[in-house]
This record gives structure tokens, sequence and C-alpha cells, in this order.
């Protein structure tokens, strides 16, 4: 299975994060899943890249030219796909994706995350999302997921189609 991942390409404050990141990559290389992620060797998606190959799992970055000089690609991947841009970037990871997880991030994984969530939504998605919501993470975007039900801008099947587990080990159970 390819498990597409979206998270931080810098490393974060709190340790519980990159605790994350390290688990989500061994359970992924250790079960003979595919990492589908954004191809960068810093922060969250170093660590969780280096995770997988340390098992022996393939890791398949999708890595934009117009980030040249500002991340790092990974040296080591199984596989790197150049795209021309991020919006590239983005549809290459969906293709490639059988189920789709959301580590904790900055706003490009809010953007990631949302046009998964709205894929997920209108059925227009083969997989399905998963968001790690580590320490509490996205607790607020969860509220905001509720307040979207409340006033009926999503459905009850709908919200209840996106799913966050609290760790990765719950994260494992929804698999």
């Amino acid at each position: 299975m390819n498990i597409t991942v979206y998270c931080g390409s810098k490393k974060p404050k709190n340790p519980e994060f990159v605790k994350a990141a390290e688990e989500l990559g061994h359970f992924i290389g250790s079960n003979g899943h595919k990492l589908v992620y954004g191809g960068a060797d810093s922060g969250l998606m170093g660590i969780l890249a280096n995770a997988v190959l340390a098992e022996g799992g393939e890791v398949y970055g999708v890595y934009p030219k117009n980030l040249e000089g500002i991340e790092a690609k990974h040296p080591r991947l199984t596989r790197l796909f150049i795209t021309t841009d991020i919006p590239r970037r983005r549809l290459k990871m969906i293709e490639m994706g059988d189920v789709f997880v959301a580590l904790p991030g900055g706003p490009g994984t809010f953007e990631e995350m949302s046009e998964i969530i709205s894929l997920v939504r209108i059925d227009q998605l083969k997989g399905r999302f998963i968001g790690l919501n580590i320490d509490g993470y996205y607790n607020d975007f969860i509220r905001q997921l509720d307040k979207m039900l409340e006033e009926e801008f999503i459905t009850r099947d709908e919200r209840d189609r996106i799913v966050f587990a609290g760790s990765v080990e719950e994260l494992e159970k929804m698999i």
C-alpha cells in the first residue's frame, strides 16, 4: 500500500512530533508499505523518510523544481519524481496514494490536508484521510470541522469520513 504523508519540512520544537514521524516511518517500512511524500531531507519529512529507509522500506519523493535552493532533496530515495511546481507535486502525490496521512506541519500541510479532505467529501479520492493529532496539534482544526457540521456546510456522513488518530498505534488500527 502506498501511504502518502504530508508533514512539515522544518524540525518542530515538540519532540512528540519527531517521535510520531519516526514511529510512522518504522510502521510503513516494517510492514511492506511504501511512503509517498514531498521528497525533502529536512524536518519531519526527512525524519519520516529516514525511518522508512532504516526498515528497508521504499520511499518515493515528489519534489517540485521551484523548491530547489529552498529545501534539500533527500539523497537516498527509492525514486524521486520531479514536478515543475507545488500544484503538480500535490497531484502526483494524490495519484500515487492509497491512504493519506497528515502529521503536524505548517501552511503547506494544511493546504494539502484541505485538498484531500475536500476530495474525500465528494468521493473523488480512491483512498482515505487520517490526521495524526499528536499532542493535540489538530484540536482547533477538528473544532472547526465540527463547526462546519453545526452550520451545515458539511453533512454528518462527510464529517464522519474525516478522521484523526491520537497516536501512530491508533492510526495503524485505522489502516
